[in-house]
């Protein structure tokens, strides 16, 4: 499914740098192992299910000699934050730094959902969980080299908006839709990118917070969804006529994870026309996605919802 790409990404020798990869066991994830290990990273498989991520494994190293020895796999199940606390105190005791999180993984347009602590599932998984991963684990970052935070958006956050007054919980909103709250999440995701970067930027850390899309991907999110119409229209009518293959999408997170020169605060999708395809280029975000007051009323939402703070002084 999906067409697939030669357009190349000029990736670094890894050797000796640590990720933490969530949602790793396929699609956009998975891309992003393979990369990631063929330049020698040493990577850590952050996924619901670990049986599939250990399969993940076991298939990257029959594919690359060496491989084996540095791939691990951690539960973690982003719609329950006792499961995120969990991940990263395994993550924080097992390693004194790392160096890049790529906050990946990602849900698309299911039913009115609630998650484990009560919140819409695609906000809670998309980002109410990787504020509180990267929260959690930001002291190990600092201890990195050269590190960064990768979140991962999607070209849907310039059609969406933050409903803050329905994001507390008491049951289904009235303005519901599986696709709108979708392009809600992605507008979290960019703001809270942005904001990263600003209050990391103002603090003096070393970490730096980037943004990417993949544009349009052939990925278990269309393919998948529960929503039926979704499922039709994304999946099985323009994935095969339009979407780029997984590996093509994962371009623009590996430039953001990977390039040297990568700065803090950029933002970056495939270069075609629409953002749809194409090699990695830096591009917009959405004035939302920048405003101080939507960042600020976000972040505190979320540190409210999550029960994380950052240390940032």
């Amino acid at each position: 499914m999906g067409k697939s790409s030669s357009v190349p990404v000029a990736v670094p020798d890894l050797t000796g740098r640590r990720f933490v990869v969530t949602g790793a066991n396929s699609g956009l994830g998975l891309a992003t192992i393979r990369a990631l290990a063929r330049h020698g990273a040493h990577v850590v498989l952050a996924v619901r299910d670990e049986a599939k991520g250990r399969a993940a494994v076991r298939a990257l190293a029959d594919e690359i000699p060496g491989a084996a020895a540095r791939l691990d796999v951690q539960r973690l199940d982003l719609a329950d934050l006792d499961s995120v606390r969990e991940c990263a105190a395994a993550l924080r005791a097992a390693y004194p730094g790392l160096d890049v999180l790529v906050n990946n993984a990602g849900l698309m347009a299911p039913p009115y959902t609630r998650s484990a602590q009560g919140h819409e599932l695609q906000f809670a998984v998309n980002h109410l969980g990787h504020f509180a991963l990267t929260g959690l684990l930001l002291d190990r970052l600092v201890a990195g080299s050269a590190p960064r935070v990768v979140t991962v958006s999607s070209v849907q956050h310039r059609k969406g908006g933050i409903h803050f007054d329905a994001l507390e919980g008491g049951g289904r909103p009235r303005d519901y839709s599986p696709m709108g709250w979708y392009n809600q999440s992605k507008l979290a995701n960019a703001v809270f990118g942005h904001e990263l970067h600003r209050r990391l930027t103002a603090a003096g850390s070393p970490v730096r917070s980037l943004l990417a899309h993949p544009g349009y991907a052939a990925t278990h999110l269309q393919a998948e969804t529960p929503v039926a119409a979704v499922r039709l229209l994304f999946g099985r009518i323009l994935g095969p006529l339009f979407a780029q293959s997984s590996e093509t999408g994962a371009f623009s997170q590996l430039h953001a994870a990977t390039a040297p020169d990568a700065g803090s605060g950029a933002f970056f999708g495939p270069g075609g026309p629409g953002e749809l395809r194409g090699a990695p280029k830096r591009v917009a975000l959405a004035p939302a996605a920048t405003d101080p007051e939507t960042g600020r009323r976000l972040w505190e939402l979320s540190e409210r919802l999550t029960g994380v703070g950052y240390p940032l002084g």
